[in-house]
C-alpha cells in the first residue's frame, strides 16, 4: 500500500504560521529551554523513546465518514539519539527543531494520514471488514519509528485479515464442497447392487484366504483384491490353474506396474488400489482386511469396501478386524456374515531360546528387519554350511516368489527374511526364530506390535506340510518378549476414522471453488478443511505425497500431472531413484518425453544393490507408463526389464549363497 501522497492533496487542513524562532545567532541570549518551548507553542511532543529523541505530530482527519486521531512521527521526526541531545547546545537544539517543525510539515503529515486512511478504508470496506481496527494504531504512542512505517505496518494487519478472511471463506466452500458421510455414495455401482458382506477372519494357517478364494474360483465372474504384488501374481495364477468345463479359467492380471490382459477374462486378480469399481463381478475378495487400520494405505481398502461393484463381498483378515467390518456394514447397509476360522495347526512356544548358529536347523525361517540384517544372517548361516533363501521388502514379487520356491522345494534349509514374509508367501515352515523383537519404523525404533509378531510367527507350521508349528527367539531377552508379545491381545482395528485418500476428482471440486491450483495446498485443504460430519471417515495424505507436492508446486504442471507424479510408486530415500523422479518430472513440465536408461553392457560389475534399485526405478516406469503414455512411451521394454533385473538379482543371490558355503568347506547334519 503506497505510504506518500501529495502534499497539496484537498484533504490538507491549514494552521496558523507557527511562532517566529527568532535569531540563534547569538547564542548567549537563548534561553536553554527555547527548543522546548517553541515546540510547546507549535503544539508539537517533544518525546523520548527507544534511545532516542523525536517530535510528534497529534491532529485528527475526518475521512470518508471516519473521524480518526494520530499521533506519528514524521519522515525527519528523528532528531538525535537521547545522548547526543543532551550534550546538544541549546542552540543546536532550536536550529534543528526550527528546521524540522513547521507549518508545511504538520500540513503534509496531516494530507498523508488522510489519504492513506481514505486509501485503507475503502479496501477494508471492500471486504467488509471494519478499517477502524487497523487506524487507531495511527494515535498509539508505543512505536519509535517514523510514520511511514506505521502506515506500512497497518496495511500488512490488513492484508493478513484479508488472507485470514479469505481462508476462512475457502474452508467454508471446500466443506460445502465434500461431504465425508457422502463417501459411499460416490461409488455408483457399488451402492445400486444387492451386495452381501462376508467376513472370513482367523489367524494365520486357519485357511480363511483358502475358503474365499475357492468361492471366487466357482463364481461365473469375479475379482481378488491383494494388498501386494506378489499375492496379486500368486493368485492370479491360482485361478488360472483351475479348469471350468474341461477349460481354463480366463484370468486377468492387473497391478499398478504390470498388466497382463486376457481377452474375455471373467476373473481379475489386482492390488487393491487398483480395484474396477465401474464392471460389475458376482464376488470380490478383498484380502487382509485388518488393513483397514493401516495409516499410510488404509484408505485403499477403504474404498474397495465401499466400492467393490460385487453383489458377494468376501472380507479377509485377522479377527481384530471384526468391529470395523460391523461397523462399515452397518454404515453400508449391507447385510453381513461372519466366518470365524482357528488354527487348523498349533502354535508352540519353544521352551529356550535359540542361542547359537549350530541349533538352527532346516525348515527355520530366520527374522531380521533389515535388508542388511536379512544379508548379514545369510553370510553368517551359509558359513556353517546350511544354504539359503533370503526374502526382504526390497525384492520384486519375482525374486521372493523364486527365492521362497527354492524353499519350499527343499533346495534351501532355512529362509531368512524380514517381515515381508508375514504376507503373501506361504511357505513349509516349521520354526519361525526372530533374531531381534525391534523394528525401526521409519522414524525410530521400537519394539514389535503384538499383532505383526502374531502374523510372523504364525507362519510356522502350515497345515499338511508340519502338525505343529514352533517359535523361538534368537536370544534370551528376545524370546522373552517374543513369548510376551504372543500372550498379549491384539486391539481392534476402530470401528471409526476410516481413511480416506483424495481423488482427482476431490482436488477439482476443491480448486473449483476456491480458485487454488497448489497441489500441496488442495492437498492440506482436503486434509483440514472438507466436512467429516461424525469422524467415521477420515480425510488422510501420506507424509510421502504431502513432500512431494510441495517440490512439484514449484514446476509448470497441471493439477492432474502433479497428482499422479505425487502417487509414483517409487522411494524418495534413495538418492538415484529420487533423482531419476526428479527427472521425468522436469521433462514432463518441458512437455518431453522420458526415456529409459542405456542398458548395462557388464551385470558382474553391478552390485547387488544397484540391480535392486534398477528394478524399482524400470517398475516406476512402467507404473506412469499406464497413466502417461505419451510421455512414457517404454513401457513394455521397462516391464521386460524389470523381469530381467529380477532375474539377476535372483542368480546374484544364488550366486553369492554358493559361494559363502564353498568358501566355508562345512555340511550340517
Amino acid at each position: 500500500m503506497p505510504n506518500e501522497i501529495d502534499s497539496e492533496d484537498p484533504l490538507a487542513k491549514g494552521s496558523d504560521p507557527l511562532p517566529d524562532a527568532g535569531s540563534v545567532s547569538d547564542a548567549a541570549s537563548i534561553h536553554p529551554l527555547a527548543a522546548e518551548q517553541y515546540l510547546q507553542e507549535a503544539g508539537v511532543e517533544l518525546a523520548k523513546l527507544e534511545g532516542r529523541v523525536m517530535v510528534r505530530y497529534a491532529g485528527t482527519v475526518d475521512v470518508d465518514g471516519l473521524r480518526v486521531p494520530y499521533d506519528l512521527v514524521p519522515a525527519d521526526g528523528i532528531l538525535a539519539k537521547a545522548s547526543k541531545w543532551r550534550n546538544m547546545g541549546p542552540d543546536k537544539r532550536l536550529l534543528l527543531v526550527n528546521e524540522r517543525v513547521h507549518s508545511a510539515a504538520i500540513q503534509k503529515l496531516h494530507a498523508q494520514v488522510g489519504q492513506f486512511v481514505l486509501r485503507l478504508n475503502s479496501e477494508a470496506r471492500h471486504y467488509g471488514i471494519d478499517a477502524m481496527q487497523f487506524l487507531h494504531a495511527l494515535s498509539a504512542k508505543d512505536s519509535a519509528v517514523p510514520f511511514d512505517q506505521v502506515f506500512a505496518r497497518i496495511g500488512h494487519r490488513l492484508e493478513h485479515a484479508l488472507e485470514r478472511q479469505q481462508e476462512a471463506r475457502h474452508a467454508e466452500r471446500t466443506r460445502e464442497s465434500i461431504n465425508l458421510a457422502e463417501y459411499p455414495e460416490s461409488f455408483e455401482l457399488a451402492r445400486r447392487l444387492p451386495r452381501r458382506l462376508i467376513a472370513v477372519l482367523g489367524p494365520t494357517n486357519s485357511g480363511k484366504t483358502h475358503e474365499a478364494m475357492e468361492a471366487l474360483a466357482n463364481a461365473k465372474t469375479g475379482v481378488y483384491l491383494a494388498p501386494l504384488r506378489l499375492l496379486a501374481l500368486e493368485n492370479y495364477e491360482r485361478l488360472a490353474a483351475v479348469e471350468r468345463d474341461g477349460e481354463p479359467l480366463k484370468v486377468s492380471l492387473v497391478t499398478g506396474e504390470e498388466r497382463r490382459l486376457v481377452e474375455g477374462a471373467t476373473h481379475v486378480s489386482s492390488t487393491v488400489e487398483m480395484l474396477d469399481t465401474n464392471t460389475r463381478v458376482d464376488v470380490a475378495v478383498i484380502d487382509e482386511i485388518q488393513m483397514l487400520g493401516d495409516r499410510d494405505r488404509g484408505a485403499a481398502w477403504t474404498a474397495a469396501v465401499c466400492g467393490a461393484p460385487a453383489t458377494v463381498v468376501y472380507l479377509v483378515g485377522a479377527p481384530e478386524a471384526r468391529k470395523a467390518v460391523e461397523a462399515l456394514a452397518r454404515r453400508l447397509d449391507c447385510p453381513l456374515e461372519i466366518r470365524l476360522l482357528k488354527r487348523k495347526a498349533p502354535l508352540t512356544m519353544e521352551a529356550s531360546a535359540v542361542r547359537k548358529l549350530r541349533n538352527l536347523r532346516r525348515g527355520d525361517a530366520v527374522i531380521a528387519f533389515s535388508r542388511r540384517d536379512v544379508l548379514m544372517w545369510r553370510d553368517m548361516i551359509t558359513e556353517i554350511g546350511l544354504s539359503v533363501s533370503t526374502v526382504y521388502g526390497n525384492l520384486s514379487p519375482e525374486v521372493r516368489r523364486a527365492q521362497a520356491a527354492r524353499f519350499r522345494d527343499g533346495s534351501a534349509d532355512i529362509v531368512v527374511a524380514t517381515d515381508a514374509i508375514a504376507m503373501g508367501l506361504n511357505l513349509p515352515i516349521q520354526r519361525v526364530v526372530l533374531t531381534t523383537a525391534i523394528k525401526y519404523n521409519g522414524i525410530e525404533e521400537e519394539e514389535l506390535s503384538a499383532a505383526l509378531t502374531k502374523q510372523i510367527a504364525g507362519r510356522a507350521g502350515r497345515f499338511g506340510v508340519h502338525e505343529e508349528g514352533f517359535v523361538a527367539g534368537y536370544d534370551e531377552h528376545t524370546h522373552f518378549v517374543v513369548r510376551s508379545l504372543l500372550q498379549e491381545k491384539v486391539p481392534p482395528v476402530p470401528p471409526l476414522g476410516f481413511s480416506v485418500a483424495p481423488t482427482l476428482e476431490h482436488l477439482n471440486r476443491i480448486a473449483a471453488v476456491t480458485g487454488e491450483q497448489s497441489l500441496s495446498k488442495l492437498l492440506q485443504r482436503f486434509e483440514h478443511n472438507i466436512d467429516v460430519p461424525d469422524g467415521f471417515f477420515t480425510p488422510r495424505i501420506t507424509e510421502d505425497q504431502s513432500e512431494r507436492a510441495l517440490w512439484l508446486d514449484t514446476l509448470p504442471l497441471s493439477l492432474a500431472d502433479k497428482f499422479t507424479l505425487s502417487l509414483v510408486p517409487i522411494s524418495s530415500r534413495i538418492a538415484h531413484l529420487h533423482e531419476a523422479w526428479q527427472r521425468w518430472a522436469r521433462a514432463l513440465a518441458r512437455g518431453q518425453a522420458s526415456s529409459l536408461p542405456a542398458l548395462e553392457q557388464s551385470d558382474h560389475r553391478r552390485n547387488l544393490q544397484e540391480v535392486e534399485d534398477d528394478c524399482k526405478l524400470f517398475s516406476a516406469y512402467a507404473w506412469l507408463s499406464f497413466r502417461c503414455p505419451e510421455y512414457f512411451p517404454q513401457g513394455e521394454e521397462a516391464q521386460q526389464r524389470a523381469r530381467a533385473a529380477s532375474e539377476l538379482i535372483d542368480r546374484m543371490l544364488q550366486s553369492q549363497n554358493a559361494g559363502l558355503r564353498r568358501r566355508s568347506g562345512k555340511r550340517v547334519a
